[in-house]
């Protein structure tokens, strides 16, 4: 229960790793003389408060958007920063058509109203030790690029290894028929483009084995529920491109951000270029601070001629 900030220092200005809860304990005593004892300690996010409680409550004639900056509020003494994006096609609940419920916990009823619109709901620890940004809205994937992760370049190689996995198979696209309950009529369902800075330009250029998924409504959906609910399965199957690898930090000049923006060179045309980081692990030990990380975008061949070989932020 425990709250614990960790923060690292590149440089005169704190990033702050991690901002949560202690939620288990191990102790190993040592097995043999000279052996260590060891503590072992493990965390979640302050989203782990949000998930502790679950509740039946009614939001009428109350939108996903003031729903969620509602539920958000409720945590201020996590110093938390809400940043709630409307979405494109805003369903607005009329009390005599229907009441929306919450059932489960505030974190569930997020992610729930979330996945509506292929939206995501996350905690970044940040921006100042203390403060949580409460993000919920678009997957949009903006703000400026992070130094460039650096392979086979001589001395300015700064990843100690990278390699990448292009899925294009997986995509796909979503085509059918709501029956809308507003108006009674059947209408065209058509997943729509994502509105997503594109990254790859074969993302733009088409891709011609992605598979067509027939949309099958759910019961009661109006139009533009079922226009989320076909741009949402279409755009979760878009980053068919993904990097991992290792850097140190201390060749690298920083440390690599999670929920960010990055820049490759060096791996050849297909897949220089910019990148949206999806996963960063820290390793500290005595010897030193490495990073695995894992990188995506929606294709290959880059819509920039050239990335930012240092960060700017």
């Amino acid at each position: 229960g425990a709250r614990v900030i960790l923060t690292a220092f590149r440089g005169a200005l704190p990033k702050v790793l991690m901002d949560g809860l202690i939620v288990r304990s191990e102790f190993k005593p040592a097995q043999k003389k000279g052996d260590p004892a060891q503590l072992i300690l493990t965390g979640e996010d302050v989203s782990f408060a949000m998930d502790q409680e679950e509740k039946n409550v009614e939001h009428p004639a109350q939108p996903d958007t003031v729903v969620a900056l509602k539920i958000i509020a409720q945590y201020a003494q996590y110093g938390m920063i809400p940043a709630v994006i409307p979405p494109p096609s805003l369903d607005v609940p009329i009390v005599t058509d229907r009441t929306p419920t919450q059932q489960g916990t505030d974190l569930q009823h997020l992610q729930k109203m979330a996945k509506k619109y292929n939206y995501v709901f996350h905690v970044t620890p940040g921006p100042v030790p203390g403060t949580n940004t409460a993000y919920w809205g678009p997957d949009l994937r903006i703000g400026v690029p992070q130094a460039a992760l650096t392979m086979d370049m001589g001395s300015d190689t700064n990843v100690e290894s990278l390699e990448f996995e292009n899925a294009a198979a997986e995509a796909v696209q979503v085509r059918g028929s709501v029956q809308d309950r507003w108006t009674g009529m059947k209408l065209p369902v058509l997943s729509l483009p994502s509105p997503r800075i594109p990254f790859a330009l074969s993302g733009l250029l088409g891709n011609p084995v992605a598979k067509t998924k027939a949309y099958r409504a759910l019961s009661g959906r109006n139009i533009v529920q079922a226009v989320s609910d076909a741009s949402a399965d279409s755009e979760a199957s878009s980053d068919v491109v993904k990097g991992t690898g290792e850097l140190d930090t201390a060749r690298y000049g920083g440390v690599l951000q999670a929920r960010g923006v990055v820049g490759v060179r060096g791996v050849g045309l297909r897949y220089d270029g910019l990148y949206y980081v999806q996963s960063v692990t820290h390793n500290l030990t005595r010897k030193g601070y490495k990073q695995k990380f894992e990188i995506v975008r929606e294709g290959t061949l880059s819509t920039v001629p050239v990335v930012p070989t240092r960060s700017i932020a």
